[in-house]
């Protein structure tokens, strides 16, 4: 670590200015923005500051600002100024200046004036390195221009740490990329707020320029979009926080820019960043309105659009709440807000933004009264930039503003007047904006009457009225009004003075004078003078208002009329100023009182106000009480003759008298005043109250009594009211009234329905269109009338409801579809107050009209569905129920016949097929009794237990119907079934309830299961039987066997869950009833139900796959499994057989019980299987109807039923819970011992019995063997020593084979059965040793093999013991070859067990072996499993004891595996041996090998080539194994062994009786090269070099002279080996040569021309010389003593050019000499020889000395060519030689000289 020191001396060097280092000072000087450092370097200030101070004087042009640098920066004596000999607080101020310039000079980078006078600023103050931050912020906006290029190639090595994002550009200098910057900026918060002060810097300055902050904006908006996107990880408080410190972070930043109004770029890039803050980040609404307040603060012309943007996106953000009032204000002081807002809505979304401005106004309309808003807001909601929700929202605004207004607040009312206007406007808007403006007006809590009269206009919108209608809208009087269109005085100058035929406003004939006066009082209504003028009128004639009709029934049909409130009011004061003025007239006023009830009950509560003042004044106009009586006669009625009008109407009048009215006026209306005002329903419950008599109390009050009506007064009160229903031509009047009048149940005996029925009557007998436009013409809702004027009617009075049962029918009202639809609404509600016969007869009328005979007059399709919807709706009795299924119509009425008791039968459950009569008939028959049982299915039949014997009856009809449908009917079917299955349910809920007997038909249940082939019918009847057998199982017993013959053949192939279901619950209810009567019958339960059994058996192949193991499990649960199970699964076998499918199936199912449940089965299936071979079979004759069968049908039926038996008792479920019990040892372990010892018993007895069959008694010991495996191996190898003394060899062979297979199946770690087997071991050697079988004893070698195998090495003398009986003659010994070959694989097992252990059999072991090799391989009688089991035996030897494996055995091992190799055996047999052989070349040792390998050459090479294939691999194995050491210490023996194998071409050549083709005595001669160079390689130079030396000695000695062609083959091989051994080796050993030369010398010398074998000897030597040359690197040639003696040699063969292929293998071993031999003078040496033969008079050896010479040429080039002044003349003569293959030759090789030489030899020729 470096010293505190060193790291102080290394950071001054780091900041050093190079002041001494001249060298780096002018490195610094060359730095240029314009010029190449060369130039830059070369350059003096003065010539500088000339260039730079014209770019700064051009810049002062340009503006005027720059100037005051002149006398700074580019004055003349700055070229002086050396800022490294400044002061601090000098290059402080210096700073100022430059940032300044900076600045200033950025919006003016791309002109080369501002380049210039950077560049001054760069060179002289450095700018670069001391300002290195400004000057790079200042350029970056321009980083796409080659000007950021230049500035960063003058940076500094370190620049600041904001800007290190820039490094890899200046390495490059290449630009950097925008999203670089905007990445930089996202990550390091100190370089945006470096860039975010320099803006704010500049911008305060004003020296920002668009450049800037366009580049600022989109950098710094992208930028924080990403922070914020990088805040949103981690914990969502993590992010929360993350999200605040970037808004802390943001915030000044934004508060400083928009705080800027001078400079609106600058804001606008404000509203971008502050849009995207809200946009990415939750901020809460707090921080979002001061943001929205900071973007308004300060905005411009310049800037409303924008900032209205920003505002619509930050309002999008926050909750929909109203904007602050400040905001508010300030958005109302832009000039054509709403436009803006309309345009910038076509392009975002502003919704929010709208509506909290809205919102504001008309907080500012309510509180100021400030009607400058009212436009705004009009026509921000009118453009449909709001949602339905926010326009609703707003318009009740409005509604509480109009609400709140009055005149402290809106002292001259434009702001009423202005917002009445656009209420108005806003209602009657076509648009989406009016619809749901006025539901916000019917939907507001706001007393829309009190607004109409706070604005003096009625604001909410109204029907257009029907021109003869003498309703008028006050809108439309009072806008025509004011609109000067119709003035008041013209209105009252078209008034008539008086009327004639008007007797009363009320009347029922049309009044042509009303339309005008309601016209002219509307228009009155907003001046009060002129409203006082109206009542003056005279042809109202006011002075008789109380004698005649006319007045006060003009004001009557006013507050009763569709007019507005203040209408109505006006009309009421002023019937109440007229009474005040009576001046004490005692007046009955009886014909007001229905009207002032219906004000009373009016929406609007300044009505029901005046209308209660009404009724006070009324009050006043009758006497007192006490002088009621007195005034009764003298007393006029008010209008009792006009009232109505001069016609019947006003004489059916039932009037009160004058006491009896002023008692409802006084004790019934008047104490409810009050609460009638609150509320404008509780006049209709004071009516009833009134009119209705107590229960508890009597119908007449007790004298002195008060509060209570007498019964006659009630009674009169009722008419009275009732006949104003009828007479009034008011509907409103109607309507009000029937609403107080329904809710009176009758006085006495008088119900209401026999006062109002003519009303009733008379609206039915109206046309649809005359009853829609009543009503309409009111405003009237038009359904509500028709529900008030039928629920006159009373479920008491019976004429009512016959009318309405007319209605129904169509009688009367025809066409009156929604007066039907009302006439059964209120039957509907009537439904739980008819009583006994009224309701049934309701009923039926209702069915009769919902079942109504198609094109039969009556009752339309709207009344029929209107009636079946009704029927489906209410309740429906047990009486009613009963009477619509009893009525229903039968088969024999439709076919015309005798009753059905006298009907032919023609099969069981079914009637004779009759024509059918009528077919319409029919189908309405079929249609009523599917609507009745609809409705029985959905009227809860287990409430209705009567219809138990009627719906059978049905069921039974329906049996019949089918025939003269001809279809099955499975609906209606299913319909009844399901309706009995119901009843079904609530008998057995309730077992106290007794079932009628009489009326369960259990016949019809079996037909509707077997009879129909709809599955939903089958299901359902399946279940109603299921539900019988519980409930009363005797009804059902006797017939249910055809009920599960019929399941076998259709509902157990269903797939669906139903099905299933129904199944279970057959299965589950029918049979134990059933089993449970079998067992009384003190039967075999088993063949009782066998046909129950053969059904389901039957069924299983069509049961879906994957419910059957559950529906058969479910069935033999419900049976018994102790009982029948065994059943079941004989008959499984017995119907499909026992195959793969029925044996899993058999086991999964057997497995699903407990072993106390499968090992009782396995015994009755075997006494089953039994009973079926007895002479006189029992049960089994009735389980699979086997009648008088004889053997031969028993038997395969038995041997099928035994196949079945192994797979039951062999699964691993049942062995593993057998010896879970079994170690339990209790009393259910003791019983299932006592039923398995029972089962083995009758196992063997069984056994025994069919032993005459072999296929049965086979089958019987596959069972045994799975009986057997189901004990622990303790107690299973106890059994078979028991079984295993039995004298029957099949039966011992299965149970030692069921050992072999439990052996392999058991762990090793398993103690108790290692001691078990272990223990069974001297057992087995004894089979081996005693028994005859030679089966059974394989099977004995092999259990042994298996126990050793996995438990040998616990008990290796046993295992001893053992491999000695096996290496027996009892066993290994026996003639039998496979036990032969069971004995050597058993012994080569052993053999790794017991290791040392075994040698003791050995020498009778191996002996048999080899000779059972060789007897393996014997023509005609091969046996390779023999021969591969006796390898396999050696091998193991080999592996574990190689030493053993040594001397003679070894010998015989080599002889017989040669011999094997020429047998014509198989891959395996091949790959046995060779295994064994390359095994014992790694495992013995190298002298014990090597020895028998040279002992046994001859056996080999007598055998043949694929022995002797096998011996050179066998050898090559060998050597490779061993060390060097070891190889080399045997190198004697293995140079025999190769003399061998070098002489092997001369022994098959000379031999004639072992000769071999010559190809493949040249690949064994490879294979011995290629070993012999393995043997090479393992020694040494001392050692190898004797062995070289004899081996060429061996080759020419070792032969008598005479044997000259012995001697050439031997060597042949020897060269063969030779030119291997000089390629492969190379240098390495080309001294070798020396002892090779006199041989390859004499070889060339004598060669024979005649003898084929010396002529191949004559190339093979060449080939030999040529490796050897080819690869001399030590000089070896050119010794004289060598190259004279192979080059002479090689000289002399030319003359055999004729005989020999010189050119291929003489020319080659010349070359190669001559360039192995490079000197000169063996060049000379070998050109004499060759050019002498140049000469020669035999054409071929010229040509040869040609060719020689043109190989030469082209390998040794211009060293060659040395000797060519000696060549030419012999090329000149050559060139005119007689031969024309020399001479073209001759011509090729001067063109190879003339190309080395570069020049032609014509001249050196001539």
């Amino acid at each position: 670590m470096a010293s505190s020191l060193a790291a102080q001396l290394s950071q001054i060097a780091a900041h050093s200015t190079n002041a001494l280092n001249l060298k780096a000072q002018k490195a610094a000087h060359a730095k240029s923005l314009i010029f190449e450092p060369r130039v830059a370097a070369s350059q003096s200030f003065d010539t500088l500051y000339a260039l730079c101070h014209e770019g700064y004087q051009e810049l002062c042009l340009l503006d005027g600002r720059f100037l005051q640098f002149q006398k700074s920066l580019f004055s003349e004596h700055s070229q002086e100024h050396d800022r490294t000999q400044m002061t601090a607080a000098e290059n402080a101020e210096l700073d100022k200046r430059l940032e300044t310039f900076l600045g200033l000079v950025g919006a003016r980078l791309r002109l080369n004036p501002a380049v210039k006078a950077v560049e001054w600023l760069v060179r002289r103050f450095r700018i670069h390195e001391y300002n290195t931050s400004f000057l790079i912020t200042t350029f970056l906006p321009y980083h796409t221009l080659p000007i950021f290029s230049s500035l960063m190639s003058i940076l500094p090595s370190r620049i600041p740490q904001c800007y290190k994002f820039l490094h890899p550009y200046i390495r490059s200098l290449t630009q950097p990329p925008r999203h670089v910057i905007v990445v930089a900026a996202t990550r390091d918060a100190g370089f945006a707020s470096l860039l975010n002060a320099y803006v704010l810097k500049l911008s305060n300055a004003r020296q920002d320029y668009p450049t800037l902050l366009s580049f600022w904006a989109s950098i710094m908006t992208e930028s924080v979009g990403g922070m914020m996107d990088r805040s949103r990880s981690g914990r969502q408080g993590v992010q929360l926080q993350n999200e605040q410190d970037v808004v802390l972070r943001l915030l000044p930043v934004l508060n400083e820019g928009l705080a800027m109004k001078k400079v609106p770029e600058l804001r606008i890039g404000c509203y971008m960043m502050l849009s995207i803050m809200a946009s990415k980040g939750g901020l809460d609404d707090k921080l979002l309105m001061a943001m929205m307040e900071a973007v308004v603060h300060g905005w411009t012309s310049d800037t409303f659009v924008p900032g209205l943007v920003c505002l619509s996106i930050l309002a999008q953000q926050r909750g929909a709440k109203q904007l602050k009032k400040t905001l508010a204000k300030e958005l109302l002081k832009v000039n054509g807000l709403p436009d803006l807002l309309i345009k910038i809505s076509k392009q975002r979304r502003i919704d929010k933004l709208v509506n909290g401005l809205c919102l504001a106004y008309v907080d500012r309309l309510s509180r100021r009264g400030d009607a400058g808003v009212i436009s705004p807001v009009q026509q921000l909601l009118t453009h449909a930039m709001l949602s339905d929700s926010q326009v609703s929202v707003i318009a009740k605004s409005l509604l509480l503003a109009a609400y709140k207004l009055d005149d402290a607040i809106d002292p001259e009312g434009s702001a009423r007047r202005q917002l009445a206007q656009c209420l108005v406007f806003l209602a009657e808007d076509p648009r989406r904006t009016g619809v749901v403006v006025r539901q916000a007006m019917e939907d507001s809590t706001v007393d829309m009457d009190s607004i109409e009269m706070t604005l003096q206009k009625k604001v909410r919108p109204k029907a257009p009225s029907d021109p003869q209608n003498g309703d008028v809208d006050m809108e439309h009087g009072h806008s025509e009004s004011s609109n000067g269109t119709l003035i008041l005085d013209e209105l009252y100058s078209k008034l008539p003075t008086r009327t004639v035929d008007q007797e009363s406003f009320l009347s029922h004939s049309k009044s042509h004078l009303y339309d005008q006066l309601s016209q002219v009082f509307l228009a009155s209504l907003g001046d009060t003078k002129a409203a006082e003028d109206f009542v003056s009128v005279p042809v109202l004639r006011t002075d008789q208002a109380l004698e005649e009709a006319l007045y006060l029934t003009f004001f009557t049909r006013v507050w009763c009329g569709p007019y507005p409130v203040l209408a109505r009011v006006a009309a009421l004061r002023a019937v109440k100023q007229r009474l005040l003025e009576r001046k004490d007239m005692i007046i009955d006023l009886q014909g007001l009182i229905p009207y002032v009830m219906v004000a009373l009950s009016d929406p609007a509560h300044k009505v029901r106000q005046l209308a209660a003042e009404l009724v006070a004044t009324i009050s006043q106009c009758y006497p007192a009480d006490t002088e009621l009586k007195k005034k009764r006669e003298s007393t006029k009625v008010w209008a009792a003759a006009d009232l109505y009008g001069m016609g019947q109407e006003s004489k059916n009048v039932n009037w009160l008298s004058i006491d009896q009215a002023a008692r409802l006026i006084r004790e019934v209306i008047t104490p409810a005043l009050e609460e009638c005002i609150l509320d404008k329903a509780y006049i209709h419950s004071v009516l009833e109250k009134a009119l209705n008599s107590s229960k508890t109390m009597p119908e007449t009050p007790r004298k002195g009594e008060v509060g209570r009506l007498p019964q006659a007064t009630r009674s009169s009160i009722l008419s009275y009211l009732a006949s104003h229903v009828i007479n009034t031509p008011l509907y409103l009047v109607k309507l009000r009234l029937l609403k107080s009048l329904n809710l009176v149940r009758g006085v006495a005996s008088m119900t209401r329905t026999k006062v109002l029925l003519p009303f009733l009557q008379y609206w039915a007998a109206l046309s649809p269109p005359q009853a829609e436009s009543c009503c309409r013409d009111e405003q009237l809702d038009f359904d509500d009338f028709e529900e008030e004027a039928v629920a006159v009617v009373v479920a008491t009075d019976s004429v009512g409801l016959d009318y309405l049962a007319k209605i129904i029918k169509g009688e009367v009202a025809v066409d009156r579809l929604r007066l039907v639809s009302a006439v059964i609404g209120r039957m509907k509600k009537l439904w739980s107050s008819l009583k006994g016969d009224t309701r049934v007869s309701s009923a039926q009328l209702l069915l009769d009209v919902a079942l109504w005979p198609t094109g039969e007059a009556g009752p339309g399709p709207h009344a029929q569905a209107e009636a079946m919807d009704l029927l489906r709706q209410v309740p429906l009795s047990t009486d009613v129920l009963l009477s619509f299924v009893n009525d229903l119509p039968t088969a024999a009425k439709l076919a015309d016949m005798p009753p059905a008791t006298k009907r032919r039968r023609t099969s069981h459950g079914e009637v004779a097929r009759a024509p059918i009569q009528d077919s319409t008939a029919l189908a309405a028959a079929i249609r009523r009794v599917t609507f009745v049982l609809q409705l029985v299915d959905g009227s809860k039949p287990e409430e209705h237990l009567p219809l138990l014997k009627s719906l059978f009856n049905t069921l039974a009809e329906l049996q019949h119907f089918k025939s003269q449908v001809g279809s099955e009917l499975g609906y209606l079917q299913g319909l009844v079934l399901n309706s009995l299955l119901t009843i079904m349910g609530a008998y057995k809920a309730n077992r106290t309830l007794k079932v009628d007997r009489s009326a369960v038909r259990a016949d019809l249940l079996v037909d509707c299961v077997q009879k129909t082939s709809s599955p939903q019918v089958q299901n359902a009847a399946l279940l109603l039987i299921a539900s019988l057998a519980e409930v009363a199982p005797e009804l059902v017993l006797h017939s249910v066997m055809p009920i599960f013959t019929f399941m076998g053949s259709s509902v157990l192939r269903q797939n669906d869950e139903y099905s299933a279901h129904v199944i279970r619950q057959t299965i589950n209810e029918v049979i134990p009833p059933l089993i449970a009567s079998l067992r009384k019958e003190k039967g075999n339960p088993v063949t009782g139900a066998a046909e129950l059994l053969l059904s389901f058996v039957a069924a299983y192949e069509h049961v879906p796959i994957h419910r059957r193991k559950g529906l058969f499990i479910s069935l033999t649960q419900t049976l018994g499994p102790e009982d029948f199970l065994f059943a079941l699964l004989a008959m499984l076998a017995d119907k499909y057989g026992a195959t793969n499918d029925i044996k899993t199936f058999a086991v999964d199912l057997l497995s699903s019980f407990g072993v106390d449940i499968q090992i009782p089965t396995a015994l009755k299936y075997l006494e089953l299987v039994a009973d079926i071979l007895s002479p006189k079979p029992t049960i089994s004759a009735v389980l699979f109807s086997m009648g008088a069968s004889s053997s031969k049908e028993t038997h395969p039926m038995a041997l099928n039923q035994l196949a079945l038996l192994p797979d039951l008792l062999s699964h691993r479920g049942l062995i593993e819970q057998m010896g879970s019990l079994l170690e339990r040892d209790d009393m259910d372990a003791t019983r299932v011992r006592d039923i398995y010892s029972t089962l083995l018993e009758k196992l063997l007895s069984l056994a025994d019995s069919v032993r005459a069959d072999k296929s049965l008694h086979s089958a019987c010991g596959d069972i045994l063997k799975s009986l057997l495996g189901l004990l622990s191996t303790a107690e299973f190898v106890k059994s078979v020593e028991n079984l295993l003394g039995r004298p029957n060899i099949n039966l011992q062979r299965k149970i030692l084979r069921s050992l072999e297979v439990r052996i392999d199946q058991e762990r090793q770690s398993n103690t108790v059965s290692r001691q078990a087997m272990l223990g069974f071991l001297p057992q087995l050697t004894a089979i081996i040793r005693e028994s005859q079988d030679v089966l059974y004893k394989h099977i004995a070698v092999a259990c042994v093999d298996k126990i050793a195998e996995k438990y040998g090495k616990k008990d290796l003398d046993g295992i001893s013991a053992a491999a000695e009986t096996i290496a027996s003659d009892s066993c290994l010994g026996h003639a039998d070859e496979r036990l032969r070959v069971m004995a050597l694989l058993c012994l080569a097992s052993l053999v790794e067990i017991l290791r040392e252990g075994i040698v003791p059999i050995l020498p009778i072991a191996i002996p048999k072996a080899l000779d059972y090799i060789a007897s393996s391989i014997v023509e005609g009688q091969e046996d390779e499993k023999l021969h591969n089991a006796g390898y396999a035996f050696i091998s193991a030897l080999i592996q574990h004891l190689p030493y053993m494996v040594s001397g003679a055995y070894l010998d015989k091992l080599l002889v017989v595996s040669y011999q094997s190799a020429e047998a014509d055996l198989d891959e395996e047999a091949d790959e046995s041996r060779l295994q064994c052989l390359h095994l014992a070349a790694k495992q013995i040792d190298a002298k014990g090998m090597f020895v028998a390998m040279q002992q046994n050459w001859k056996n080999a090479t007598d055998a043949g080539s694929l022995a002797l294939r096998e011996y050179l691999g066998v050898l090559s194995t060998a050597i490779d194994k061993h060390p060097k050491a070891t190889v080399t210490k045997h190198s004697i023996v293995l140079s025999s062994i190769f003399l061998n194998a070098f002489d092997l071409r001369r022994q098959y050549t000379v031999s004639p009786s072992s000769s071999l083709p010559a190809d493949e005595i040249q690949e064994i001669e490879e294979r011995v090269n290629t070993v012999a160079l393995k043997m090479i390689y393992k020694f040494n130079d001392s050692t190898f070099r004797p062995i070289f030396g004899k081996l060429v000695e061996w080759s020419t000695s070792g032969l008598p002279k005479k044997d000259v062609a012995g001697r050439n083959l031997r060597l042949l091989s020897l060269y063969s080996f030779m030119a291997v051994f000089f390629g492969t080796l190379r240098s390495i050993v080309t001294s070798y040569a020396t002892y090779l030369l006199d041989n390859v010398v004499g070889v060339l010398q004598t060669v024979n021309l005649k003898d084929e074998t010396s002529r191949e000897l004559w190339a093979r030597a060449l080939a030999v010389l040529v490796e050897c040359f080819r690869h001399d690197q030590d000089d070896f040639w050119q010794t004289p003593s060598h190259f004279d003696a192979v080059a002479q040699a090689l000289d002399q063969q030319f003359q055999h050019a004729s005989s020999l292929p010189v050119i291929e293998s003489l020319i080659p071993a010349i070359v190669e000499l001559a360039a192995a031999a490079d000197s000169p003078e063996h060049h000379k040496e070998l050109n004499t020889g060759i050019v002498r033969h140049l000469r020669s008079e035999t054409a071929s050896i010229r040509l040869a000395a040609v060719r020689c010479e043109q190989a030469l040429t082209d390998r040794l080039g211009a060293e060659w060519l040395s000797a060519l002044p000696e060549m030419l003349p012999f090329i000149s003569e050559l060139q005119e030689d007689d031969d024309e293959v020399v001479e073209r030759e001759t011509h090729r090789w001067i063109v190879k000289i003339e190309g080395i030489l570069g020049e032609s030899l014509d001249s050196m020729l001539q």
